[in-house]
């Protein structure tokens, strides 16, 4: 580890998206700060990719989240790119769901994108750089039947990072929203849909490439929203 690397810290990481995103930035010149509340995974990940350093924390505990940021500046130094991936899911119509599902997937998607943003955004805003990307899907766009336990919240997190760009944009600190329309490609979505063709599903890699791609951008020419789907999907 060298402290000269910039620092990117991504939530959410597991063996699909998050740990793709980790190996982008490690494999182009990161320390990458993994947060997840599986222990036994982000271990396993660590050792298998360079540069990248396991915290287990739970993003929507403040308390977890300071000791966990403060643990990080003191290793690797100031995050210059927080990758927020963490996502809490749960199908139902507004009937069926528990609302306590419901405020806890609203914990895990926004709340804890406002608590990183407001602990990470003043540093970058001091050194008049740095990148904020949250990834959503198609729930933040539209509240179909079956995701009154999701939607909501997908949709709230979307709105709070526009703001957040809005508000931080003009101080030098890209903020973007990367949307996936589509079945990630995952061992779990394979089984759910067994029949489906390889071009059914979005790589992870993919996935990960075009947040380093959205994370890069020149300052004359930032997005915002950004969606990606595969080449098939009907949209």
């Amino acid at each position: 580890m060298d402290k000269k690397n910039p620092v990117a810290v991504v939530t959410g990481v597991g063996p699909g998206t998050g740990a793709a995103i980790a190996r982008r930035f490690a494999r182009g010149g990161y320390s990458v700060a993994m947060l997840a509340r599986n222990r036994d995974r982000l271990a396993s990940l660590e050792r298998e990719i360079p540069n990248s350093y396991a915290y287990q924390c739970d993003v929507t505990d403040e308390t977890q989240l300071d000791k966990t940021l403060d643990a990080i500046r003191a290793k690797l130094g100031t995050p210059k790119v927080l990758v927020h991936n963490a996502v809490g899911g749960a199908f139902g119509n507004f009937l069926e769901i528990d609302p306590k599902v419901l405020n806890q997937n609203f914990q895990v998607n926004t709340m804890a994108l406002l608590y990183l943003a407001r602990r990470l955004a003043p540093a970058m805003v001091a050194a008049g750089e740095g990148a904020i990307i949250a990834s959503g899907n198609t729930s933040a766009l539209r509240g179909k039947a079956s995701f009154a336990g999701f939607a909501p919240t997908k949709a709230a997190q979307r709105i709070l990072a526009e703001s957040i760009a809005r508000e931080l944009g003009p101080k030098g600190v890209h903020v973007a929203y990367v949307l996936i329309d589509a079945v990630i490609d995952l061992e779990w979505t394979r089984k759910r849909f067994p029949d489906a063709s390889d071009e059914f599903f979005i790589k992870p890699a993919a996935i990960a490439d075009e947040v380093w791609h959205v994370t890069h951008q020149d300052r004359s020419a930032w997005s915002f929203n950004v969606e990606i789907r595969p080449f098939r999907e009907t949209w």
